[in-house]
């Protein structure tokens, strides 16, 4: 059941990044050839139109192969023949699509579970929170220049910046009404009964209520921004060395982990799983729609740039030269994911 289940999130989100191109395609005028669920062998299809729809045999993502898209072709619907501007918005279109399941199943998740906020309940003896005045109620909206919208903001600066003085900027809501806003300076302190640097802070530990439908908008929004700027960081910590190649998870460990999710919440009942799997979706669907945009060779953003070259040059740049570039840039990561298939399975057979 878990293996369909993970099936089943890695189908949707893919599925919905091939029908972004696929609509917005569609909107601009571009033949589309083929629309499949799934990829390998076609199990049934049929044609409307010029599409060819298809359910192919691996539940996995789908496709959409548009018109003249990797070859010359005289046909006014050909990809290439439509304005770059029209062409820029079918590939921008998957990750867009992606980022907007992330927010519609966030906006479910801050709609029932709530969100959790940056308010402490308490502060530790002995700590520097406590040492600099702080105390149950305050809010951090700020850790050096960083915004804190949510008490998750605090736990990933802390990650990226476990041992590090930091400037915390904190609200702070008196008997009578009014509102302090004060900064201190924290120094971390290193626990050993949790084995890590802390500030000394305290929260609830659990979610809140959103107050109506502009903070459910609002923190869903976030939820999405929240998953983006985390796959940003963790890409500039691969660069900077601090994540490895065991911090990577590829599919077989993504199947793993939701797996174990769905073994460990399934005793508190089916509302609880869906939460947590949605919470799964919103995550790698947003990962999915970063890693997209960059401008990696074969990917949506690798294409993206040669699009705006053109649309800045006023003609596209060569097409045999683009293609070599995108063929480079795949043989790289099906290089990658061997790696990280073989990874995966390492990391699972032999932890």
């Amino acid at each position: 059941m878990s293996m369909i289940v993970a099936i089943l999130v890695f189908g949707i989100i893919i599925l919905i990044h091939e029908f972004g191109h696929f609509i917005v395609a569609k909107k601009c005028g571009i033949g589309v050839v083929e629309f499949s669920m799934g990829m390998g062998p076609r199990l049934c299809s049929f044609v409307r139109g010029e599409t060819r729809y298809s359910i192919k045999a691996l539940p996995f993502g789908g496709s959409c192969m548009m018109l003249g898209e990797d070859e010359d072709n005289a046909n006014p619907k050909a990809f290439h023949n439509k304005p770059v501007w029209s062409r820029i918005a079918v590939i921008a279109a998957g990750p867009v699509f992606n980022f907007i399941l992330a927010f519609v199943l966030a906006l479910v998740i801050i709609h029932v579970a709530g969100y959790d906020p940056a308010e402490l309940t308490g502060v530790l003896d002995g700590f520097s929170a406590q040492e600099q005045g702080m105390q149950a109620g305050d809010v951090i909206t700020r850790l050096n220049r960083e915004r804190v919208i949510v008490y998750r903001d605090v736990t990933m600066y802390m990650y990226l910046h476990p041992s590090e003085p930091v400037n915390v900027e904190y609200k702070r809501t008196l008997d009578d009404g009014t509102v302090q806003v004060q900064t201190v300076l924290l120094t971390p302190k290193y626990s050993q009964e949790h084995g890590g640097y802390m500030l000394g802070i305290q929260t609830r530990g659990y979610r809140q209520a959103a107050g109506g439908l502009g903070e459910t908008v609002k923190y869903g929004a976030y939820e999405v921004i929240y998953w983006m700027k985390t796959v940003v960081k963790s890409i500039g910590m691969m660069f900077r060395g601090q994540v490895g190649a065991q911090d990577m998870a590829g599919p077989v460990r993504l199947v793993s982990m939701i797996d174990e999710t769905v073994e460990e919440t399934k005793q508190y009942g089916l509302e609880t799983v869906l939460l947590t799997l949605a919470n799964l979706c919103v995550m790698l669907s947003a990962n999915l729609g970063v890693m997209n945009l960059l401008p990696i060779p074969a990917l949506d953003g690798g294409r993206l740039v040669f699009l705006l070259v053109e649309a800045l040059r006023g003609k596209p740049v060569d097409k045999e030269k683009e293609g070599m570039v995108h063929m480079a840039g795949m043989a790289l990561l099906m290089g990658l994911m061997v790696f990280v298939l073989f990874n995966d399975i390492a990391m699972l057979f032999f932890k």
